[in-house]
């Protein structure tokens, strides 16, 4: 009897074994309560809404197999908007299902992996988080969405896009003086649309600095979908070693995955599929002991920086932060279809005299369909050992191993190109490669695609048109009718809008401006007149069309097609703070001009900010203008694909300036010039292309070409330009 009930007090005395609790929260501060008393296992959840403001602190110490979460009610019914963001330390706690919108973080990381500098956070997972356009509105600002610290920490199935600002995406961050292996895993990300910065610091994924560089991060960053990337030259930026880069899909970004800093990292298995898109890259290599292999590339259109394999020249006895030499790299097995350019040697100059050695280029396919070759040297090759190259080109001049055959391509079941003669099996990539499908990519309950816009008609007689502006949408189109449209105060336009009508239809301005870009707003002119002749002439900052003027993360496009334009000071302005995408002039008149039709130099600092990154003018004519186009691009930044320059087929008499500053792409052909000043343009940095061809120049000077830079490797062609005198 005594042992019976010394053994029912034994029962009753044990402890209770802990349960798992949800904690659902409708307020931050019984959310705070709930974080306090969390347990491992426990889940606290965001009851569903708009939580406006919120700066969450997550912490706390869960175990591997019971972690501590955060998630809301249900996916995606969490937004976390206005001044909102996310800290977590502590060890193995998830995050999951959240969404940040329609505001910005009030720090420079949105999602930090640390509370502090002294309470990282390890063996975390964030998973199915949203990121959509939540952009600080000031473009120059810079700030990072996700910062990894600590160690064994997970992205996955989450959605990136829309990042307007400076700053990257998604970087694993390496403090200097804390060179450890970070082991971080970021996987099976959807990174959407990123519009062009028009300057440095515009990366989606970052993996460490140049301060800690020649110590390994041994991250990796696997199966992931890159789409419309283009906010810089570097899509993926490693700078640290032991890195892991596999398994992604990178579609029509432009851009590279750039072994920038850092040694003995391994890029396989990845497809890029250009589609033609210009500026689109592949792998640039640079430092000691890489590995590019088993990858596909496909009509990529990039060169020099941007080939679809660039192996870069170093500079000798190289500070941490620059290019060191390219040794005992191992290239092979890529497949480069239809692709623009291969370079080795990329970047020689004066500076970056190393070139690469002990180094392999080995078992690579090169397509291409017009049978040219694409191969390129910009410095020395002889380190590079290159056997077993097969392609369909002719062999390129002074190197060996490459054998020319007359490659058949199919189209496998993966979707990839592949040899059909058997016997080029081994050449080229894997047959096995997998390309990851874009809905395996974010979470599945997150559209990846923008609504269609409606595309109305509006029709607009005189003294209508600012009226039909305001009730138009975006897609619409605005149909003004013959007669003076007399517009006396600037028409804000918020979103993409076509203007059009006859030549009879004649938009006069008495304003300073007729149209006004806000935020989000493009502008599409075709067939209409415009006159700036009834604006006050002491007006100050008179244009017909200025970009917003307000900062901007919201780039803009404007387009003239067949349109006149007369008496006018300046026709399109840029501002700073704000980028235009393209600006086009179609089969357009122009006459009595004073100022510029395209003044796109309002970026003055030197940190290679520039206003537009594509200007075209083609097959219009410029009659007594004083400036077609004035463009600049200060600074030694080379982390940029333009300003991109092109004139064609146009006749200009008289005046006609065109003054071009640090333009990375010129092309300048078919264009007649009569009394006109001289085309002025200033090489800056990086491997500017000028190309001036099959041009008359009549009584009008010689193209002034200079350089402000000894650093890069400017490619110039004047040719078949025909000079004539004054008749």
């Amino acid at each position: 009897m005594r042992i019976a009930a010394l053994i029912a007090c034994a029962v009753v005395a044990a402890p209770l074994p802990a349960f798992a609790a949800d904690h659902l929260v409708t307020d931050p501060a019984a959310y705070a309560a709930a974080v306090k008393k969390a347990k491992p296992g426990d889940t606290i959840i965001l009851r569903d809404g708009v939580w406006r403001d919120f700066q969450i602190v997550f912490t706390g110490r869960g175990t591997a197999d019971k972690p501590i979460t955060l998630t809301a009610q249900t996916p995606g019914g969490v937004i976390l908007s206005g001044q909102s963001n996310l800290r977590i330390g502590g060890e193995h706690l998830v995050v999951s299902n959240l969404v940040f919108r329609d505001g910005f973080s009030p720090t420079k990381e949105l999602i930090a992996l640390r509370r502090d500098s002294k309470t990282p956070a390890s063996h975390t997972r964030l998973t199915g988080i949203v990121v959509d356009r939540f952009t600080n509105p000031d473009r120059r600002a810079e700030d990072i969405w996700v910062a990894i610290y600590g160690t064994d920490n997970r992205v996955d199935h989450s959605w990136f896009a829309g990042k307007g600002n400076g700053g990257v995406a998604l970087a694993v961050i390496r403090p200097k003086g804390q060179p450890g292996e970070n082991r971080a895993r970021i996987d099976h990300n959807f990174f959407g649309p990123r519009p062009p910065l028009g300057s440095n610091g515009g990366e989606t994924i970052r993996i460490g600095t140049s301060d800690e560089s020649l110590s390994d991060s041994k991250s990796i960053v696997e199966n992931n979908w890159f789409e419309g990337c283009d906010g810089e030259v570097e899509i993926v930026s490693v700078k640290s070693g032991g890195n892991i880069i596999r398994g992604n899909m990178v579609v029509e970004s432009q851009g590279a995955i750039v072994l920038r800093h850092g040694n003995g990292n391994l890029v396989e298995r990845n497809i890029f599929l250009g589609r033609g898109k210009a500026s689109t890259g592949g792998i640039r290599v640079i430092n000691r002991d890489q590995v590019v292999r088993h990858n596909y590339l496909e009509n990529v259109t990039g060169t020099s920086f941007l080939s679809a394999i660039a192996v870069m020249n170093g500079v000798p006895d190289s500070a941490v932060n620059r290019y060191h030499q390219v040794a005992n790299a191992v290239i092979e097995r890529n497949s480069i279809i239809d692709a623009a350019r291969i370079t080795f040697g990329a970047g020689a100059d004066a500076e970056r005299s190393a070139p690469p050695v002990s180094s392999r280029f080995t078992g690579n396919l090169i397509y291409t369909a017009s049978g040219k070759d694409i191969v390129r040297v910009e410095g020395d090759a002889a380190g590079i050992a290159m056997a077993g190259n097969v392609q369909s080109g002719p062999s390129p001049k002074g190197l060996t191993g490459f054998a020319q055959a007359d490659i058949k391509l199919v189209r496998a079941a993966n979707g990839l190109l592949y040899p059909a003669d058997p016997a080029l099996a081994a050449t080229g990539a894997p047959r096995d490669l997998v390309m990851l499908k874009r809905e395996e990519a974010g979470p599945s309950w997150y559209p990846k695609d923008a609504p269609a816009s409606t595309g109305r008609t509006l029709d607009a007689a005189p003294g209508a048109l600012a009226q039909a502006v305001a009730a138009s949408g975006p897609g619409d189109t605005i149909r003004v009718a013959p007669g003076t449209h007399r517009v006396t105060a600037p028409i804000p336009v918020g979103h993409s809008l076509t203007v059009s009508g006859p030549r009879t239809a004649i938009l006069d301005s008495a304003s300073p401006t007729l149209f006004q870009l806000t935020p989000g707003g493009s502008l599409h002119l075709s067939g209409v007149t415009l006159s700036g002749a009834a604006a006050s002439p002491t007006a100050e900052r008179v244009a017909l069309i200025r970009a917003p003027q307000s900062v901007s993360i919201s780039n803009y496009r404007v387009t003239l097609t067949d349109v006149a334009v007369r008496d006018a000071a300046d026709v399109i302005a840029t501002t700073p703070g704000t980028f235009a995408e393209s600006i086009e002039i179609r089969r357009s008149t122009f006459a009595k001009v004073s100022g510029a039709v395209i003044a796109a130099a309002a970026e003055t600092g030197s940190k290679g900010l520039y206003s537009a990154e594509r200007i075209t003018i083609a097959d219009s004519d410029f009659t007594d203008v004083a400036t077609i186009a004035d463009v600049a691009r200060l600074g030694t930044d080379e982390s940029t694909f333009g300003p991109w320059f092109v004139m064609t087929g146009n006749r200009v008499t008289g005046g006609g300036a065109v003054r071009l500053s640090g333009v990375q792409n010129v092309a300048i052909s078919g264009n007649r010039f009569d009394r006109a000043k001289a085309i002025a343009i200033a090489n800056s940095v990086g491997a500017p292309v000028i190309r001036i061809t099959a041009n008359v120049f009549a009584a009008t000077p010689e193209p002034a070409i200079t350089r402000l830079y000894p650093q890069g490797t400017p490619d110039i062609v004047l040719a078949d330009n025909q000079m004539e005198a004054l008749r």
